[in-house]
């Protein structure tokens, strides 16, 4: 009787548990659902060429982005933190600070309770809104209901959720994005090599005297020099750089050596996120942390390496931005607002990639933290360079209304070409090839894919379809209007191109996040050196003439961290503090107006305008910069 009723009492145990995980069971295959959205488009995703089924044991990273909490009250938040008269004026929070105001706590320890029930590990941000999960692929396909592929698409091999991923409806909804189950992405560096048909004949270039410029030139043509009078060198800051390739640091050792620039043992700390990543690229980061650490020598830097994935370089810039170690971080790599979307003329919406992206700029602007992101260098057609077309476009993450997007000019200079070919730029201007159209005309280089591409190189510049015109581009003479010179005529879909002679003038008004903010020397006819190891134990060379707008974001960022030396506060969010600095009598910008000769091969100057598409704000004077900031 006893074994009957144990037996029995066992029986209604089992029975329970399998009625308990059959449940369980059929609420996570429940249709009650909702797709959560990948930062990969439909177009990739419909026209890639899918393989075999990636195999269920391979480890797996994904990231979850939750929606903040209180949206509206946090951009207030930040616009406060640089408003004089302001309560919240110069009070910044920390990470955990913002995700107890902002974040989705309870949201995402549900969720992480949610991917646990498959097996996988996941973690919550200090912020609260990002979960990092990681596990077999298996288990990570049973929790999104999706499966998991081998895929080419444009020659790009890549993994892609073929189906749309999808959590129950209590979770999806409080979603923004999820990163890691499709790795396609196109993210590019923002710097240009000044290309072999413009090179001089003859010439050697190995030693820091071969090159236009020079950090200690950058410093005196934009009165940085005074500073530097006054004690400023970065002492007591660091820089935060996010970059997607691996670098030797003694490299930029050298490179400060050489030119006499003393530097603490210590300045630089590599922080591998996820891994790290691969040396294509290496070039860029050894001219990011070249460049800022020479124009803030005392400055410490941070260099947050990521692999070449979406998830990657948001792990970069998230980790970063959760650690909150420096008051600046800078970003030179991007990809088109065409190549996130589908064709932009397609009127798609503003798709999950920049939101999320937009998002932790946001909140390191709660922090207290300025961001710098270069805008490109193919001028106001930055698809070229990635999705192959020609409609007007600007770059991704440079268009965030958070970030400082850094533009690019021509400084004055004059050389004799190897056909005989004058070039003379008399006046600083906005940086594009226009100059040197006749000479690629007389090579012949239209006539080739790579010759047609350096038609195409100037500094970013234009309208953002993705984001709307921020509160602080408003009611600034030249925001939403602009002059322009057309070369090229495409029409939709923008996969071919004729050039228009004479180019056409033109005006017309146009709507989104005016780009660029600011712009410096990005041109490689009067650009810079860069000292690098293509690799795990090659040489290091002197490379270059290099340019691209990929060298000011970095520029900036030393600026800011030498300005913060000088400081009890953090100076924050620069744009709304600089675009009120451009509209007083002593203002620190000089606004590239004139036309037609100052143009980012469609954008030109409008005269008496505070600003222009091809340039932002124009140049900057560092000295009247740091006084328009205070010392408080």
């Amino acid at each position: 009787m006893k074994r009957i009723r144990i037996l029995f009492l066992s029986f209604a145990i089992s029975f329970g548990l399998l009625l308990f995980f059959a449940k369980n069971q059929l609420v996570f295959a429940s249709s009650d659902r909702g797709s959560v959205s990948q930062t990969v488009t439909s177009k990739v995703l419909n026209q890639a060429t899918y393989g075999s089924q990636v195999s269920g044991d391979t480890q797996e990273t994904v990231d979850i982005i939750l929606k903040p909490q209180n949206g509206s009250a946090l951009e207030n938040y930040v616009y406060n933190t640089v408003t004089p008269g302001s309560s919240q004026y110069r009070k910044y929070v920390t990470a955990s600070q913002f995700g107890r105001l902002y974040g989705s706590a309870a949201v995402g320890q549900a969720v992480i309770k949610y991917l646990n029930g498959f097996g996988l590990h996941s973690s919550l941000s200090n912020d609260d809104l990002i979960i990092q999960t990681t596990g077999a692929t298996s288990k990570i396909e049973s929790a999104f209901q999706t499966s998991i592929y081998q895929a080419k698409y444009h020659g790009r091999s890549f993994r892609a959720a073929k189906k749309n991923p999808s959590l129950p409806l209590q979770y999806s909804n409080k979603i923004l994005g999820v990163l890691g189950l499709t790795t396609y992405n196109t993210l590019t560096t923002n710097v240009q090599k000044l290309p072999s048909s413009l090179s001089k004949s003859g010439s050697t270039q190995n030693t820091l005297s071969s090159y236009p410029s020079s950090p200690q030139s950058f410093a005196s043509r934009y009165n940085l020099n005074q500073l530097y009078k006054e004690g400023l060198t970065g002492a007591g800051q660091q820089m935060d750089i996010i970059s997607l390739a691996d670098f030797n640091p003694a490299d930029a050792y050298s490179y400060w050596k050489a030119l006499n620039v003393s530097v603490p043992s210590n300045k630089l700390n590599v922080i591998n996120v996820d891994g790290g990543s691969g040396w294509d690229g290496s070039d860029e980061t050894s001219l990011d942390v070249e460049q800022s650490g020479a124009l803030a020598p005392q400055a410490k830097i941070n260099v947050y390496i990521g692999p070449n994935t979406d998830t990657g370089f948001f792990d970069a810039l998230s980790t970063a931005v959760n650690q909150d170690k420096a008051a600046q971080l800078s970003v030179s790599w991007g990809e088109s607002e065409t190549e996130i979307s589908q064709a932009v003329s397609q009127g798609v919406e503003t798709p999950v990639y920049a939101q999320i992206f937009n998002l932790i700029f946001e909140q390191a602007s709660a922090e207290g933290i300025s961001s710098f992101v270069a805008s490109g260098d193919q001028g106001a057609y930055d698809a070229t360079k990635d999705a192959a077309t020609y409609d007007l476009a600007v770059d991704n993450p440079a268009d965030s209304p958070f970030v400082v997007a850094a533009g690019g000019t021509t400084i004055p200079f004059s050389e004799t070409l190897s056909d005989g070919t004058n070039i003379s730029v008399k006046n600083e201007r906005a940086w594009s090839w226009d100059y040197l159209y006749s000479y690629f005309d007389k090579k012949g280089l239209s006539s080739t894919a790579s010759g047609l591409a350096d038609y195409f190189v100037g500094g970013g510049g234009g309208f953002s379809k993705f984001f709307a015109t921020p509160r602080y581009q408003q009611a600034i003479s030249g925001v939403n209007r602009y002059t322009a010179l057309q070369y090229w005529q495409s029409s939709s879909p923008f996969t071919t191109v004729q050039r228009l002679q004479p180019a056409v003038s033109s005006s017309g008004s146009g709507t989104g996040r005016n780009v660029p903010d600011v712009s410096l020397n990005a041109d490689p006819e009067t650009g810079y050196a860069v000292y690098y190891s293509s690799g795990t134990g090659q040489a290091a060379v002197w490379d270059g003439p290099y340019g691209g707008t990929s060298f000011v974001a970095p520029q900036l960022n030393a600026v800011s961290a030498i300005i913060n030396s000088g400081r009890k506060s953090r100076i924050g969010f620069w744009n709304p503090q600089i675009y009120r600095f451009a509209k007083s009598k002593n203002s620190p910008f000089n606004p590239l107006d004139s036309s037609p000769d100052n143009n980012n091969l469609f954008y030109t100057g409008t005269k008496g305008t505070i600003y222009n598409q091809d340039t932002g704000l124009g140049t900057v004077d560092f000295q009247k910069l740091r006084q328009s900031f205070g010392q408080n």
